[in-house]
């Protein structure tokens, strides 16, 4: 039974983890407003006519592999307010030179057994894991600090997680293999030699095995819906259109939430934050950024391996080592010239997306924090290498540049879709170092319930989840 609490609470901010944030205080008993400055609701999971009419893009988030695997969004009943979850035959594809690839299926065993001599050691790896998913979802998106229900099979994972991505990649043999691991590792968007670049793979391929990374029927915007209206079936209430500039605009209420940086907590309520919180939130780092594209196509792509057809997802870069190239570029200041590349192609598996005969896609890669750099050609030459005739299908593109991203979404600081860096201290103290509670700022005054506290980025939840669970107990 939900503890009752006669309170009030307000939330700055929208996205995944506001609406979560909301949904756990609303079953708890607590009156809720949201307050949104885009006048639609859903942060990141927005759904638009980026190019011609009857073209449905994701502008900002678009495939989910960590909503299904979320403890908390698992436990919602959001296919009650009319959520659909499409799964493609293959979760991930990803070519190589001269039409072959590698698929990543949600099975274990159908993955390792296109492996070649690495399915042993694929298999007995990832299928111990998958087995044990929930209980590791558990674990990982638990408090940072805690005492482990799960010791062995933490460790055994965190042994694992904090290798660097690089010195994963060496218990496989075949190129095709390291190829495949490393374009599910460079989702984490720094270098791949770095410490713990493994862990967001890691996770990334266990949700995979267990739940697939499904896209939602109709689009991003879908997901959102579907939070919304549970939220407000609790009583929830969400004001659009009402950008917060400073905290005083705020109702007064209990409890206060952000699903913001600190960047943007900073200029809300910087001048009331003791000067320490102020130093801590203005040394927060900010990753890579990212160059987004949408195309309204003529057909589907024509991939030189048809195995891409199956996926939802494709991992455009190559070998491990070209990845890895790619990867270190954006980190040190520069663009990479065959950037890794991030495909989606929906519509091959949800004709809501476009009108009969002719398909959507979305790509992105990663570029320096900022950059304004066009790198839309680099982005085609890339998906032309392993689908040649690309170019003669697109009827019309959009780019969302880095600074184009942060001026639809003021949380995606210099492009940043992660809420921060997600590296060194950062990838598991966020925002600051603290052996108290992340969410709570100077004690519970008030409350970060964004992707830059724990357990980070990705549509899980669990992050204004938690920010909540932390209100609630004091």
């Amino acid at each position: 039974m939900e503890r009752v609490v006669e309170a009030s609470a307000v939330i700055v901010g929208s996205g995944p983890n506001g609406l979560a944030c909301g949904i756990a205080l609303a079953k708890a008993g607590v009156k809720v407003e949201i307050f949104e400055s885009s006048l639609i609701a859903g942060g990141g999971l927005r759904t638009e006519e980026l190019t011609l009419p009857g073209f449905h893009h994701d502008v900002f988030s678009a495939v989910y592999p960590m909503t299904l695997a979320s403890p908390f969004f698992k436990s919602l009943p959001l296919h009650e307010h009319g959520l659909e979850w499409v799964h493609s035959p293959a979760v991930v594809a990803h070519p190589f030179d001269g039409g072959t690839s590698a698929l990543f299926f949600r099975s274990v065993k159908e993955t390792a057994s296109r492996l070649g001599k690495d399915q042993n050691t694929y298999e007995s790896f990832f299928q111990d894991f998958s087995n044990r998913s929930e209980d590791l979802m558990e674990e990982i998106m638990g408090p940072v600090i805690h005492a482990p229900k799960h010791p062995f099979l933490l460790s055994h994972f965190g042994l694992n997680a904090l290798r660097s991505a690089e010195s994963f990649s060496y218990r496989f043999l075949d190129e095709r293999t390291r190829g495949l691991w490393a374009g599910i590792a460079a989702h984490a968007a720094i270098p791949l030699t770095s410490l713990a670049s493994s862990a967001a793979g890691l996770v990334l391929q266990i949700a995979g095995h267990a739940e697939g990374w499904p896209i939602p029927k109709g689009g991003a915007k879908s997901l959102a819906a579907a939070l919304i209206s549970y939220f407000e079936s609790l009583g929830g209430v969400i004001h659009t259109g009402v950008k917060i500039d400073l905290v005083d605009q705020l109702p007064k209420s209990k409890f206060i939430f952000f699903d913001l940086t600190p960047r943007q907590i900073l200029k809300i309520v910087g001048s009331t934050l003791k000067p320490s919180t102020q130093k801590r939130f203005q040394e927060y780092k900010y990753g890579v950024g990212v160059f987004k594209m949408d195309w309204a196509l003529s057909g589907p792509i024509p991939w030189a391996s048809k195995e891409c057809a199956l996926a939802a997802t494709v991992h455009l870069g190559g070998t491990f080592q070209e990845i890895k190239d790619s990867e270190d570029g954006p980190n040190l200041g520069k663009t990479s010239s065959a950037p890794y590349v991030l495909l989606c192609q929906p519509s091959l598996f949800d004709s809501t997306r476009a009108p009969a005969g002719k398909h959507t896609a979305w790509a992105y890669c990663h570029v320096p924090n900022g950059d304004i750099t066009d790198v839309s050609e680099k982005i085609e030459k890339q998906i032309e290498r392993f689908a040649p005739g690309f170019k003669k299908l697109i009827l019309k593109r959009n780019i969302l540049n880095p600074s184009a991203l942060e001026n639809l979404n003021s949380n995606l600081v210099g492009g940043d879709i992660s809420g921060g860096l997600i590296k060194g201290g950062q990838l598991f103290f966020r925002p600051a170092f603290s052996l108290t509670s992340p969410y709570a700022i100077e004690g519970g005054k008030y409350f970060i319930c964004s992707s830059s506290t724990p357990p980070g980025p990705g549509v899980h939840g669990m992050c204004g989840f938690r920010a909540a669970q932390t209100a609630l107990k004091l």
